[in-house]
């Protein structure tokens, strides 16, 4: 009988522990919107659970007990709660914004699900309510390039105002003024790398990608004057998320993509990460293709409250052809077809790149922190490519056969290294009612081409005797030397690499027998260069002011024949300035002005007398204006921005000519309106406006000058908006749509030369049913004949018709 009560008792007992109930609520912030993906976490059972999009949680299975519940979402307070659990339960909590317990390194993932981004570490090294940033920041957030199926960095740039391509490369103008990948001055996760610029990134592994309007020298060293690229990477999350999606569409593509993260331990101090991508895909260009290999991996460290590790890798292997654009008759822009690529079948473009980033964080106390961030990325090109010789073929008098296009041959291996360190304090101090966020740090970067960078390059006329070749550089000098070129039965000059004839691109573009003709070398490298950085910045808050102020000074120095016998240092030296001023006029306005200063030292390179050389740095200023608000509650950010940007000692290539001009003077003026958000909680939408004025206003020789600086528009804008349909019959439907301009612009290399504006229409589809999204995006809805930039009618750089890509995306 004893046993029997004693067991009696246990069972008893067992039952009364397994009395379990429901705990539930609701989460907002200040404004009474809803908080998704907020953190409720009940600490005595390790057990937790995430709003919904509504804010809305739901926590089953709770034993009764008195727990402590910890309610939390990054850039808010967190709460604690004792509660009592001994029966269903109810708990609506409201979390304060927290814009002074922010990360100085960019190591917590973004959980937010909206074209929405609150906050940026782009303009003062550590995060900021992008708000209180005295400077204009255009941006693009993972949900708005999932909905737009945007592929490259260049399906991303239509959202920004003031930003359009250049070319098909990665290779842009902001605010006028041109940056591309290979310039070594375009950020990732906020230091700064290098891509092979031949193709736009992959944007897959992307959480965000930003552009910081006008010169970021003073935070960044030598970068352009119109603005700074920073892509930022998905980091790992202290959650369960895992995503596979298929994609078919037009050109034959096919392409998978996987994004896994979550914790790796049971106390979630080491999170994971991993981003990878597979495409295979043609194009509307003729012998086009891209086939890439994409593997991103990301750990995250978090031994404490205090400090904090992040690694990250990128790498990409790519295979395809490099498309040197579209090749017209003689000023007839509309005479050939936006296919039309002048490769040949031998063709080919094979690169590897990686990038690897660590960064660290150490809070010694409150107000107390020291950060780094060490980058290296390294690049690896093997190219084979027939182009223009950017010249049309020459007939017996030496004038242009305006179908036949000059060609060339480029046999190209090279290597890229890029190495790059940031470290800094972050001091957060009182005085009175003045509050100081100070920012003290080092900044090294070096990159190298080693030995073996090396061209082959076929070009130009036979010799008489066919021994080697020469250059036409006019029609009168070819008459008097006509006896020294070797000629045909029409007497036209016999080329070294035969014409492309625009009339039969299909035997022109066919298997070339490259044994016959004649190399010249050129080396690539060996070169080196390294720059050193030391800069201060103090954020003033003064009631509703907030000033930016910052003092950097970089040392810069280029070797001069790397490796060689005659290696010399080429040094420069540079002080910036910057100020910046934010007044709060209210809780949903804010104004600004800033003013800054920027500079680009000449490469060892340009420095070459038979380029035209010595040059001096680039050197450039900005002053700003602008205010940035919200509505709907806090739910829709804009920001409307003026400024004038003014540049000195540009190079630009003389006409007819190798050698580079320095220009006198470039400026830059304009108005650029950005907006991001959400109108309803199913109601997306993101639009720009950017009206530029960009000149040339002093020549080389200092003399008054007013010509349009080529491929910028003077307007250009866009609106998309997703809008989901949450109730009724077509509930899980949802529908997106798009519209962007830009007007006519010269291009590069002749100003007599433009390409028209155009306006294009975007839209999708989107049904979901449970954890999978079926997708269909079709671009250029009305098949508009279009150019996206260009150097002159035989580098010209067309965009896509009309095309479709159907996606089919799994969530677990």
């Amino acid at each position: 009988m004893k046993h029997i009560y004693i067991l009696a008792c246990i069972l008893l007992g067992l039952t009364a522990n397994a009395q379990q109930y429901t705990l539930k609520g609701n989460i907002t912030d200040e404004h009474q919107q809803p908080l998704q993906f907020a953190n409720v976490f009940i600490k005595e059972l390790q057990k937790g659970t995430y709003t919904d999009e509504k804010g809305n949680y739901h926590l089953q299975q709770v034993p009764g007990g008195v727990y402590h519940i910890t309610f939390s979402e990054v850039g808010f307070t967190a709460q604690v709660k004792q509660v009592t659990i001994d029966g269903d339960t109810t708990i609506n909590i409201q979390l304060t914004e927290n814009v002074t317990a922010l990360q100085n390194v960019e190591i917590i993932g973004r959980k937010e699900q909206s074209y929405k981004n609150t906050r940026s570490f782009i303009g003062s090294k550590t995060e900021i309510a992008l708000k209180d940033l005295p400077q204009a920041v255009s941006y693009a957030t993972k949900e708005l390039m999932a909905d737009q199926g945007a592929v490259r960095m260049g399906d991303v740039l239509k959202n920004f105002s003031g930003v359009n391509a250049n070319t098909f490369y990665d290779d842009i103008i902001i605010r006028g003024f041109r940056i591309n990948g290979s310039s070594n001055t375009q950020l990732l996760n906020g230091m700064r790398t290098s891509t092979g610029f031949w193709k736009q990134p992959l944007t897959n592994y992307l959480e965000r990608v930003e552009v910081l309007k006008g010169p970021a020298s003073a935070l960044s060293g030598n970068a352009s004057p119109g603005g700074v690229v920073n892509r930022v990477t998905k980091k790992p999350l202290d959650e369960e998320r895992h995503s596979i999606s298929f994609s078919t569409g037009s050109y034959h593509t096919v392409r998978t993509l996987g994004d896994f993260t979550g914790p790796l331990n049971e106390d979630k101090t080491l999170l994971y990460r991993l981003n990878i991508g597979y495409e295979d895909a043609g194009s509307f260009r003729d012998l086009q293709f891209d086939k890439n290999l994409v593997i991103a991996p990301s750990l995250s460290f978090v031994p404490s409250e205090k400090t904090r590790v992040n690694f990250d890798f990128i790498y990409n292997s790519s295979k395809s052809r490099l498309d040197r654009g579209q090749s017209v008759f003689k000023d007839d822009l509309y005479s050939a077809p936006v296919s039309l690529s002048l490769s040949s079948a031998n063709d080919y473009l094979n690169e590897d790149m990686y990038i690897l980033t660590l960064a660290f964080n150490h809070q010694f106390t409150n107000n107390f922190s020291f950060s780094a961030s060490y980058i290296r990325t390294g690049y690896n090109e093997d190219l084979l490519e027939h182009r223009s010789a950017n010249a049309y073929a020459k007939d017996a008098n030496g004038e242009d056969i305006p179908d036949m296009v000059a060609m060339q041959v480029f046999q190209r291996k090279r290597k890229r290294y890029i190495d790059n360190f940031s470290g800094f304090f972050n001091y957060k101090a009182a005085t009175g009612s003045v509050k100081h966020n100070i920012v003290l740090g080092y900044d090294y970067a070096q990159e190298e081409l080693p030995p073996g960078g090396s061209q082959l390059q076929a070009s130009g006329y036979l010799s008489a005797d066919g021994t080697k070749t020469l250059s036409i550089k006019s029609a009168t000098d070819f008459q008097a030397n006509k006896d020294k070129y070797m000629l045909d039965a029409d007497g036209n000059p016999v080329p070294n690499v035969p014409h492309f004839d625009l009339n039969d691109r299909v035997a022109s573009q066919q298997l070339k027998d490259m044994n016959n003709y004649i190399y010249n070398t050129r080396e690539f490298g060996p070169d080196f260069y390294n720059s050193h950085g030391v800069y201060v910045q103090d954020h003033i808050t003064i009631d509703r002011f907030k000033a930016l102020l910052g003092l950097r000074y970089d040392s810069y120095n280029n070797k001069e024949n790397y490796l060689q016998t005659d290696e010399k240092n080429v040094e420069q030296h540079k002080i910036l300035p910057r100020l910046g001023l934010t007044y709060t006029v209210n809780t949903n306005i804010n104004v600004y002005g800033t003013y800054v200063q920027g500079y680009e030292p000449q490469t060892a390179s340009n420095q070459d007398p038979t380029l035209g050389g010595p040059f001096d740095p680039l050197s450039s200023n900005m002053v700003e204006v602008g205010s940035k608000t919200t509505w709907f509650n806090g739910r829709l950010a804009g920001t409307l921005a003026l400024y004038r940007i003014q540049q000195k000692n540009t190079l630009y290539q003389k006409p007819n000519s190798d050698e580079l001009q320095q220009i006198g003077e470039e400026e830059s003026k304009g108005v650029e309106v950005d907006l991001n958000g959400k109108i309803q909680p199913n109601w997306n939408v993101t639009a720009s406006y950017a009206f530029n004025e960009s000149h040339i206003t002093k020549d080389a020789e200092g003399n008054a000058a007013n010509l349009q600086k080529p491929n910028t528009p003077k307007h250009q804008g866009n609106i998309w908006s997703r809008y989901n349909l949450i109730s009724g019959a077509l509930k899980g439907f949802g529908i997106g749509a798009g519209t962007n301009f830009m007007t006519s612009r010269v291009l590069q290399s002749n100003s007599e030369q433009s390409i028209p504006g155009y306006t294009l229409v975007d839209a999708a589809l989107y049904y979901s049913v449970h954890n999978v999204t079926l997708q269909l995006n079709v671009n250029n809805l009305t098949n508009k004949t279009y150019w996206v930039g260009g150097y002159d009618y035989i580098r010209l750089f067309p965009g896509s018709p009309r095309n479709w890509l159907l996606t089919m995306t799994y969530r677990f």
